[in-house]
């Protein structure tokens, strides 16, 4: 955080010079680390066997916040008696098909509610679409109360079959596979118990990488259940934090830039599920279930009224028939993949340098190599700009300048302080940013870009008047410009996302007040009451000294400004503080309402005391200690029966590429996991089978403070490009010595993709560490570099294949194996040459299992009722 986050960290400062202790878990000893009271250091990829051992420690010894647990998860919700753990069959789940690699999941539900399960098929197309994403605002569709034993005695409990599942996750089992030795385990778990409960609360952070892994999801699932038990949850101090890579990350999702979402994660139409209007609003609005949710038709018809306007009724359900779908993977993997093969003609590119900024670089050009034409809107003459005259594939012959077909557009854009607009940062706060200068010679914002592509788009269509084209020339594409060039009005975009009634105008307050009959206008659901009362909320800035601690008047944080989510799980059940130290919201008695610091996260008159009559949903159905109001059964899910590709609970699995066995169990890597097993994409051997020792060590990539990214905004600048000049690679004294390597000389670090040279930097940051009997060294180098800029060299990224976390799509881009060499790597042809001479060394060619679990393991999973008596197919 203090190295690629140091505004921010600030505060993790202040919190330590009032008392707090700081530890830091990495791979790498970093400015963090170095302002940390502990440090930890961690084999990449085995994130959850550490947390997984907390959660051991913390209900083996019964030290969870146990009325807080009670209240507010569902630890006491009895699980289908047919479920079978990971602890049963070998690393898988019960419901397994070796055939599609997914689960059916209705041994995972609930008692009596098996029918909400969904079987492989449906899986298999959540995998493709991403479908996981939606969980991160639906919650799960619960569709009944779940039958409960609140003494947590009955052993298909969640709190029991979540011991039994992390039961082996042990401070031994740390040390065998993190690397951690058993006190630094035990100092970790002893402070992170001691600082929570009532009177103290502990805050997780993680930064972007943690994501990067083909268990990605389950990373923070695992964090999310540790910080359930100990009452961390929608309490002042506490919490999750995901620090994102850029400004407006959160932006970016809630708005969205992603194939398979809407604004406020509304589900992208599937040409398969969602035929009509109807079966796509039940889709999001989980019938049955309890929680906002309820009310996805509102959010649905107000967004298609911000579409299509007036051209959007009832009667034509919303001009549903307009809206696109998607039909599997349209993911940005697929995507390239897709471009190598001659499937894509065109590509738009804003802010993005895939060339160096994404994982299998040379894939990444190759594709581009392969477009009629691309667009790219950038600061400067990026690589993604550059890739037909400066890659390193024109000098290995793969791309030839004269003979390469892509037609490439490079359009100047504004920077962040020529336009204005909001930032959406990472906890959940959108904040107006005003112009200070105006953009030079033709660089424009990304709303005059979009406006005017679309008007023209528009212009020309009108001639020929096309049905076809009616989702395109019905659009309401009004909006008020100004200045010079006709700048639209960015205020006027924020309105229509906040939404306003359609017959007055009149901005919203809050997301209760859209409507599904076609009344209100909404861009985006969860950022309604942005500009309530037609004032910019976003833009607002009164100064701490004249407000209080929480600063409700700083920003504008959705949903209706609520600074903490699920806050309600700061009061007790019958509505009081935890404890007076920790006071943050309550149900103030003698005015009826809940009241506190921050804006209630509940409904503010419905009293500790609700319960919902029988065969309520939706809101209704929210009682009145229900805090996590948009899950299906209002509790923080400690087990997930539904809503994960991959599994109920977190479970280790190794990285893709990893030069160690699984210790816990057969099954090696995440058998859910997507992989394009294309010849472009040859990934690095891992156990049980052969070729793993070639490429011995782990490597792992992140960030640095004086750099961003892709390096497109920092090698350009001459301060920045001085401060860190060149491509380095930091090895430890050990390694070092193993290989020859002279601290500021030269190496390469090799992979089945690539082969990346720069400076050697010998340092105890990196330490080797003891893993399952023998030492393992990892490696470290940052991703900034590329062939543009005042300071030039190779990219970290073009080590690392395809494969992807199976809810999000997700590349696993913090952990894979590697060779060390000393020297510069060789050139043109002669670097493909030794690339193939290490891929037929490792025999990266073989077709290996996915599937690796003992085959009877494979064949118990199978719910199936012809269920093979043999070994699965695929198995070892």
């Amino acid at each position: 955080m203090a190295e690629a986050h140091p505004v921010g960290f600030q505060w993790v400062m202040e919190a330590k010079r009032r008392g707090a202790k700081i530890i830091h878990i990495d791979p790498r000893f970093t400015r963090t680390s170095a302002l940390a009271h502990t440090f930890v250091p961690i084999r990449v990829g085995t994130d959850i066997v550490f947390l997984g051992a907390i959660i051991n420690y913390v209900l083996q010894n019964e030290l969870d916040f146990r009325e807080y647990v009670l209240a507010y998860t569902n630890a006491a919700s009895i699980i289908s008696e047919d479920y079978l753990d990971t602890e049963d069959l070998d690393g898988l789940f019960s419901g397994f098909d070796p055939e599609t690699r997914t689960y059916d999941t209705t041994t995972w539900q609930y008692a009596g509610a098996e029918g909400a399960g969904q079987d492989e098929d449906e899986v298999a197309e959540d995998r493709a679409t991403a479908s996981g994403l939606q969980h991160e605002s639906h919650g799960m569709p619960v569709p009944e109360e779940p039958e409960r034993d609140e003494t947590l005695r009955h052993p298909r409990t969640v709190y029991q079959v979540l011991k039994r599942h992390f039961s082996r996750y042990t401070p031994e089992l740390v040390a065998e596979t993190c690397g951690i030795s058993p006190e630094q385990f035990h100092e970790v778990a002893e402070a992170w118990v001691a600082a929570s409960g009532r009177e103290r609360t502990t805050a997780l952070v993680y930064s972007v990488g943690w994501t990067q892994h083909s268990v990605g999801a389950q990373y923070i699932r695992t964090g999310s259940i540790l910080q359930l038990l100990l009452g961390n949850m929608g309490r002042p101090g506490g919490g999750i934090m995901a620090l994102r890579g850029h400004a407006s990350i959160q932006g970016s999702t809630d708005i969205p830039t992603l194939f398979n979402l809407l604004p406020g994660y509304l589900e992208m139409p599937n040409a398969s599920s969602h035929p009509d209007y109807a079966s796509w609003v039940e889709s999001m609005s989980m019938p049955g279930a309890k929680g906002y949710w309820g009310n996805a038709s509102a959010y649905a018809a107000s967004l298609l009224k911000a579409y299509w306007g007036e051209h959007a009724t009832a009667e034509n359900d919303f001009a549903y028939n307009y809206m696109p779908r998607i039909t599997g993977d349209h993911g940005t993997y697929r995507t390239v993949l897709d471009m190598i093969e001659g499937k894509v003609k065109g590509y738009f590119l804003l802010g993005q340098n895939p060339a160096v900024g994404s994982a299998h670089g040379r894939a990444q050009r190759l594709g581009m190599a392969n477009l009629d034409w691309l667009v790219v809107r950038d600061l400067y003459e990026i690589e993604s700009a550059s890739f037909w005259k400066d890659s390193p594939e024109i000098e290995t012959g793969e791309i030839v300048t004269e003979e390469c077909p892509t037609e490439v557009f490079l359009l100047p854009a504004a920077s962040h302080v020529e336009k204005e607009g909001t930032f959406t940062q990472t906890q959940r706060m959108l904040q107006w940013r005003e112009k200070a200068v105006e953009p030079t010679g033709d660089c424009r914002s990304e709303l005059w870009f979009f406006y005017h592509l679309g008007r023209i788009m528009r212009e020309r269509l009108a001639e020929e008047n096309l049905e076809r084209d009616r989702p395109l020339l019905d659009l309401a594409w009004d909006y008020p410009v100004h200045g010079e060039h006709d700048e639209p009005s960015a205020e006027a975009v924020l309105k229509e996302i906040n939404g306003y009634e359609v017959a007055t105008g009149r901005p919203l307050s809050s997301f209760t007040e859209l409507r599904g009959d076609g009344t209100t206008v909404g861009g985006c659901w969860i950022y309604t009451g942005v500009f309530a009362d037609g004032v910019n909320q976003a833009a607002r800035r009164k100064p701490g000294r004249d407000q209080d601690w929480v600063a409700l008047e700083w920003g504008w944080v959705w949903p209706a400004n609520r600074r903490i989510l699920y806050n309600r799980a700061s009061a007790d059940p019958e509505g009081r503080p935890w404890s007076e130290r920790k006071a943050y919201v309550w149900w103030d008695e003698e005015k009826g309402e809940w009241t506190g610091h921050d804006i209630p996260d509940f409904e503010r008159t419905k009293p500790p005391t609700y319960r919902h009559e029988a065969g309520a949903t939706g809101v209704e159905a929210i009682d009145g200690t229900d805090a996590f109001i948009m899950q299906g059964d209002g509790r923080g899910a400690l087990f997930v029966p539904s809503g994960l590709v991959d599994g109920p609970l977190p479970t280790h699995y190794e990285p893709v590429e990893s030069p160690f066995r699984n210790s816990l169990y057969g099954q090696q890597a995440n058998p859910t996991r997507i992989e394009y097993r294309e010849p472009i994409n040859p990934m690095n051997p891992s156990p049980p089978g052969g070729g793993s020792e070639i490429f011995p060590f782990v490597f792992t990539t992140s960030r640095l403070t004086e750099h961003h990214t892709a390096g497109g905004m920092s090698r350009t600048l001459a301060y920045l490009a001085e401060l860190q000049p060149e491509m380095f690679v930091e090895v430890s004294p050990v390694l070092a010595e193993e290989r020859g390597l002279e601290h500021l000389g030269w190496c390469h670090v090799v992979t089945a993709r690539a082969a990346v040279e720069g400076r050697v930097v010998v340092t105890d940051r990196l330490r080797p560490l003891r893993v399952a009997g023998r030492t393992v060294h990892q490696v470290w180098l940052p991703y900034h570099w590329g062939s543009r800029g005042l300071v030039t060299g190779d990219a970290a990224n073009d080590l690392f294949g395809i494969s992807l976390d199976p809810n999000v799509l997700i590349q696993e881009t913090k952990a894979g194996t590697c060779d060390v060499l000393p020297g510069r790597r060789p050139r043109g042809p002669a670097l493909l040459e030794m690339l193939e001479g290490y891929r037929a060394r490792a025999g990266t060619d073989v077709e290996r299992p996915i599937v690796t679990a003992d085959p009877r393991a494979v064949v118990r999973s199978d719910v199936s009722e012809d269920t093979p008596a043999g070994p699965a197919e695929g198995s070892p």
